[in-house]
């Protein structure tokens, strides 16, 4: 099985004449970025990378010639493979690997799938979705902040909300 590709940043716009782009940063910073020389399966090389100095950064890669064809890669996210990143420490997590999870109560009852990760300033928060109701409803969101008090414990198959933040 080939490893689940890790979104590092996406590229808002062009940048200059000579085909450099700014990119939305998804991660620890320009210094997290640096480790990777190239991004989604090698389509992207990097040749120069560098902090914009507004939490973004500026990049030059050697597949991009000029800003016209920077300009029609608005929009694309840059990958590496899951197995590169490096190994996480106790509590620690990518927010690749929540994604997707089903989410169990601390009393077994599903809950829904985690479908997005928020961080407002205070730490992260999951939003769950409840599968569609047979009656036709639609689907019922919640939010769950991502403290040990509300997510005791998660794998790879699935999370486990306290039933204190598990809504009803």
């Amino acid at each position: 099985m080939r490893a689940k590709p890790v979104t590092m940043a996406a590229i808002t716009a062009a940048h200059g004449i000579t085909g450099e782009v700014r990119l939305k940063l998804f991660g620890e910073g320009v210094a997290g970025l640096k480790r990777y020389r190239a991004f989604n399966e090698g389509a992207f090389t990097v040749k120069v990378l560098r902090d914009d100095g507004k939490g973004g950064a500026i990049a030059r890669f050697a597949e991009i010639a000029d800003r016209t064809a920077a300009e029609r890669l608005r929009g694309t996210v840059l990958t590496v493979p899951r197995d590169a990143l490096p190994p996480l420490g106790e509590g620690e997590y990518y927010h690749a690997d929540l994604l997707g999870l089903p989410a169990v109560s601390s009393e077994g009852e599903p809950l829904g799938t985690v479908i997005a990760i928020e961080n407002y300033g205070a730490g992260d928060v999951l939003e769950i979705e409840k599968p569609k109701g047979e009656d036709g409803a639609k689907p019922v969101r919640f939010m769950v902040p991502m403290r040990v008090e509300a997510v005791p414990e998660w794998d790879d198959e699935r999370l486990i909300v306290s039933a204190a933040y598990a809504e009803g």
